[in-house]
């Protein structure tokens, strides 16, 4: 099988075209000429104005429901989601039914995702049933595919245990990714504690909730000297600490949703179940924070923290609604649209290099011989999500009909090209 890209600016540190405008042959799955113009008859062909390609986008934090919980998503229509929003490999969350805390449920998605067009790797989980009393399996996990460690939407709250997790990973390189969120202070919040959640009536989440824990897993990270990934960051304060940790020389890396780059408490007004989120949507000096930490290189990857929800758990009243929002296809357009001067050199390590980096997946370039991993995307196309093309099996969003500057073309992984 042959594909052609025809006429596409390649964004890639690494090849010694980077910055240039070529025509790229990929033969079986390789890479096999890059030249000014390539004639080929019988190629797959991908052309377009403004055709950017780089290597595979990666987001390492996204949850596809599977087992158990298909009725909100599938491995299948959550690759499907991805492929169309850009990535050719996604971390899943262990929160399934049975949860992924041993080496028979790695196995299992691994298995699963093998023909699917994008590569699905798994996040174990820390603890066991994530009960948080419990260290899980870690070391199986990891020698059966397991990318990194995270008990996901139920973060470990006990400091000892999680001592004892980054302690043991250490011991193989490993990675815990963590949302920062203590449970025990409130507890009962729905939204940001604020003027807003004063306004709205509604009960509030402080954002010392997100800042404590951060503040914990550091110190823990620091006498351990393991590595941690801290996800779904959105205060200012938070994203100091980080600052200071990263400055120490510890091995801690984070990451940022869209949404919380996008949208700020005061967009609750309207009672929009899609933005109910945890950690919820903070003030706007936060995001006007977190934008700046996008800019100057502080954030490392971009994480869509993708949540599917079914109908019922969002066409309800505001306090009965479930956290969480879909945003694989319209991570990079929401991205694109927010930060429109960011250089393409610092999208593709937002959302490609640094997480190949922090999480030792393969490297991919873009020249001669690589393997073709590529994503293909325009930074002017548009992107708008509606019910007909959302290939979720949830639509829970809040961009559905909403025009997005950015569009995410298709990519080329597993020697196949998936176009939008």
């Amino acid at each position: 099988m042959q594909i052609l890209l025809r006429q596409a600016k390649i964004i890639d540190s690494s090849s010694p075209f980077n910055g240039q405008t070529k025509d790229i042959l990929i033969t079986d799955g390789i890479i096999s000429s890059i030249e000014d113009k390539i004639d080929h008859q019988d190629a797959q062909v991908v052309a377009g104005e403004d055709l950017l390609v780089s290597g595979g986008w990666v987001d390492p934090f996204s949850h596809f429901c599977d087992p158990g919980i298909e009725y909100k998503e599938t491995l299948e229509t959550g690759a499907n989601a991805a492929a169309a929003g850009g990535y050719t490999r996604v971390f899943s969350m262990p929160n399934t039914e049975p949860v992924v805390d041993n080496k028979s449920q790695v196995s299992y998605v691994v298995q699963q995702s093998a023909c699917l067009p994008v590569s699905i790797h798994p996040i174990g989980a820390i603890t066991k049933k994530l009960e948080g009393k419990d260290l899980a399996e870690m070391y199986d996990m990891k020698n059966s595919g397991a990318v990194a460690f995270s008990d996901g939407l139920v973060p470990v709250q006990t400091a000892g245990l999680f001592l004892k997790a980054l302690q043991y990973v250490k011991a193989f390189d490993g990675v815990l990714i963590q949302i920062p969120i203590d449970k025990s202070i409130g507890a009962g919040g729905l939204i940001n504690e604020g003027i807003i959640s004063t306004q709205l009536g509604l009960p509030g989440i402080p954002a010392i909730s997100e800042e404590t824990i951060i503040k914990r897993d550091i110190d823990l990270a620091r006498y351990t000297g393991s590595k941690l990934h801290i996800t779904g960051v959105s205060t200012k304060t938070s994203i100091d600490l980080i600052a200071q940790a990263k400055q120490e020389g510890l091995q801690i890396s984070c990451s940022v949703t869209p949404y919380h780059l996008y949208f700020a408490d005061e967009d609750l007004v309207s009672y929009d179940t899609n933005l109910k989120l945890n950690p919820p949507l903070r003030t706007v000096s936060d995001r006007a924070a977190l934008r700046e930490a996008v800019e100057n290189g502080l954030v490392d990857c971009i994480a869509t923290h993708h949540l599917p929800q079914n109908w019922d758990n969002k066409i309800c009243e505001f306090e009965y609604a479930k956290s969480g929002m879909i945003g694989l296809q319209t991570a990079f357009a929401v991205v694109n649209t927010v930060l429109p001067n960011l250089s393409n050199e610092k999208i593709i390590k937002l959302f490609s290099e640094n997480a190949r980096n922090i999480f030792d997946l393969p490297t991919t370039h873009v020249s001669v011989g690589s393997k073709a991993e590529l994503t293909l995307f325009s930074r002017t196309a548009e992107t708008l999500l509606t019910a007909g093309n959302n290939q979720s099996k949830s639509a829970n969003s809040p961009f559905l009909e909403k025009n997005l500057t950015g569009k995410a073309v298709g990519i080329v992984h597993k020697g196949k090209l998936f176009k939008q």
